[in-house]
């Protein structure tokens, strides 16, 4: 009867332990995230996070997309396609200035890690007058950041041609084939560019300090429907920045991007390096007016926008009471 009575308790406990399994995975809630290429370093700590179980300890699981541009993730977080998106600032700006229901949720990157490469005959920036230079796109913020290494270096509008690609994988694939003088670019292509040969002319970051590159911009119905998913997804990002920035995570740290990039192991090396060097990814969520001044003001005078050129516009009052 003893026998009994423990193989009933055995069963009991093992039929609760498995009913608590199952209750925790049912916890678990999918964030999806539009990036703007795939495989970017832009999205580091967003890999760590994944990787190093810093979603799935707060019961929050990944599902990543890509597409070829910023403009086009926008389309698809304001459609419902996905939650949140990554990408240029200056794209989520225009969307909300035309209605869009979306936020700017979070900084992504604090500093433009671009820097100019051209063929081996153009030496220098002024060397780009009647040549072809390719940036993201039309109204993508790597053309105004080009624009702010061309004017002081006596280019105006009108004394080069311009041509697109939403990616960096893809303008580099456009240098390297011969189909452009110039293209605009971050690392690891910048450095595979190094290695390949071509001319370095000039480095954004001396010509740009008043604009944060990328951000984070949320569906505002989900996110209004999902504050406590918000902020444990932004503290699980941010488990992934804090991660990255301690050096005694390099080697792991490049072995995840490299997984994740397919880029050769010594650029992402160098990558590392370089982000650290720029302390590129900020310490904690956050996302304010003031740093979104610059950007909206470059706008407002270009005459993209309908609305004020007031920051405050682009950053929802409740979605931004779910920062940590």
């Amino acid at each position: 009867m003893r026998n009994y009575i423990y193989r009933i308790a055995q069963a009991l406990l093992v039929s609760l332990a498995v009913l608590a399994m199952g209750s925790a995975s049912a916890q678990a809630e999918t964030v999806r995230i539009i990036t703007t290429g795939k495989g970017s370093a832009l999205e580091w700590p967003l890999y760590i996070g994944v990787s190093k179980g810093f979603f799935k300890s707060r019961d929050i699981d990944i599902d990543l997309f890509s597409t070829s541009s910023t403009a086009m993730v926008m389309q698809q977080v304001t459609g419902g396609s996905g939650d949140l998106g990554t990408g240029g600032l200056t794209d989520p700006i225009r969307a909300i200035d035309q209605g869009a229901g979306l936020s700017l949720l979070t900084l992504e990157t604090l500093v433009p890690p671009y820097s100019l490469w051209g063929k081996q005959d153009v030496k220098d920036i002024a060397g780009l007058k009647g040549k072809m230079v390719i940036v993201g796109g039309a109204k993508d913020v790597t053309r105004i950041f080009f624009e702010r290494m061309a004017v002081p270096n006596g280019l105006n509008d009108g004394d080069y041609d311009l041509t697109y690609a939403g990616t960096t994988p893809a303008r580099y694939a456009a240098l390297q084939s011969g189909a452009v003088d110039a293209a605009i670019l971050y690392p690891p292509a910048s450095f595979a560019a190094s290695a390949a040969g071509f001319s370095k002319l000039g480095e954004l970051a001396d010509y740009v300090k008043d604009m944060p590159f990328t951000g984070y911009a949320a569906n505002v119905e989900w996110a209004k429907a999902h504050p406590a998913l918000v902020t444990s997804f932004l503290e699980g990002l941010h488990e992934g920045v804090a991660w990255f920035y301690d050096k005694a995570n390099r080697e792991e740290a490049i072995d995840i991007l490299v997984a994740e990039s397919g880029a050769k192991r010594p650029d992402v090396e160098k990558t590392y390096d370089y982000y650290m060097a720029l302390h590129i990814f900020p310490d904690k969520a956050t996302m304010t007016p003031e740093a979104l001044a610059s950007t909206v003001k470059v706008l407002g005078d270009a005459g993209e926008l309908k609305g004020a050129a007031d920051p405050k516009r682009f950053i929802d009052d409740t979605v931004n009471a779910m920062l940590p």
